[in-house]
C-alpha cells in the first residue's frame, strides 16, 4: 500500500501517516495499532513497535556501550550528522570535534584502564570521520573553559598542535571558539560537558556523555534548562579574538 492508500483505509489524512513514517509522531498508541493491523503486521513485530513507541514517550534515551566500546560517540555522531546548529561545552577536555590523532591517542592511553590499542585506534578512526560534519551550511560554537586547554594531554608537542588546531578552526567563519577563564569562578556549566544540537524539523537534542554511556534529551523542560546553561556560559565567556589571544598565549 502506498501511504495514500493507507489514509483512505484507516480514515486519517495522509500527512498523519506520513509523520509517523518519518518519525514526527502525531499518532495515540490506539492508531498505531489500528495501523499495524491493517498492515497484516506479525504479532512479535507489534509487541516491539509498541514498546518503541511507548520508549518515545519517555523523558530522554541512557545508552550503555558495550564491553569493547569505549565511549557511546557513534550515536552522538549521527546524531550530529543531522544537526544545522551545534553548541558543544567542555568542561574538562579538548571536545571531540576538534581533537587531532594524537591527542584523542593520549588521551585515551591514559584514562581508559585496560584498553586495547587496536580499540583505541579504531575509536579514533571514528572520531575524526565525525569531523566531516564541518561545513558552511551548519553553525558551530564552542565554548572551552580554561583548565581544558591547560591540561597537558599527550605532551608538549601534541599540546602545540594540538592548540593550533583550534586556532585554525577558529577562524572558519562559521565555527565560533569562546573560552571560559578560570578567573570567572564558578559557573553554569560546572555540572558537565553536554552537547546541544538543533535540527530544521525536529526538536532539540542534548547529548551528555559519561565514561561508559551516554544520556540523550529531548524534552522541553530539559532543554530549556540546558538553553540556560548556554546563556550563563555566554555571558561569562570571552569573546572569540580574546579567546584566541588566550589560547595563543599557551603555546608551548
Amino acid at each position: 500500500m502506498t501511504q495514500r492508500q493507507a489514509a483512505e483505509r484507516v480514515g486519517w489524512e495522509e500527512a498523519k501517516v506520513s509523520d509517523l513514517v518519518n518519525g514526527k509522531g502525531g499518532v495515540t498508541e490506539v492508531e498505531l495499532a489500528l495501523l499495524l493491523g491493517l498492515c497484516h503486521t506479525p504479532p512479535d513485530e507489534v509487541h516491539r513497535l509498541l514498546a518503541l513507541y511507548r520508549e518515545s514517550r519517555e523523558k530522554g534515551y541512557l545508552q550503555f556501550v558495550g564491553v569493547d566500546a569505549l565511549s557511546p560517540q557513534r550515536t552522538l555522531s549521527a546524531e550530529e550528522r543531522y544537526a544545522n546548529d551545534l553548541v558543544v561545552w567542555s568542561l574538562n577536555l579538548i571536545p571531540g570535534l576538534l581533537q587531532i590523532a594524537d591527542y584523542t591517542r593520549a588521551l585515551y592511553e591514559r584514562s581508559v584502564p585496560g584498553a586495547d590499542p587496536f580499540d583505541i585506534e579504531a575509536e579514533i578512526k571514528e572520531r575524526l570521520a565525525r569531523q566531516a560534519i564541518f561545513h558552511r551550511s551548519r553553525e558551530f560554537v564552542f565554548y572551552i573553559h580554561e583548565n581544558a586547554l591547560r591540561l597537558p594531554v599527550g605532551g608538549q608537542d601534541v599540546m602545540k598542535e594540538q592548540l593550533l588546531h583550534i586556532l585554525g578552526m577558529s577562524v572558519r567563519p562559521y565555527v565560533t571558539v569562546r573560552v571560559v577563564p578560570v578567573e570567572a569562578g564558578a559557573h553554569p556549566g560546572a555540572a558537565g560537558s553536554f552537547t546541544r544540537l538543533k535540527y530544521d524539523k525536529l526538536k532539540p537534542v542534548i547529548s551528555a556523555e559519561a565514561s561508559r554511556a551516554g544520556l540523550f534529551l529531548d524534552d522541553d523542560e530539559s532543554v530549556a534548562y540546558f538553553h540556560r546553561v548556554v546563556e550563563g556560559l555566554d555571558q561569562l565567556a570571552f569573546d572569540e579574538e580574546q579567546s584566541r589571544r588566550l589560547i595563543s598565549s599557551l603555546l608551548p
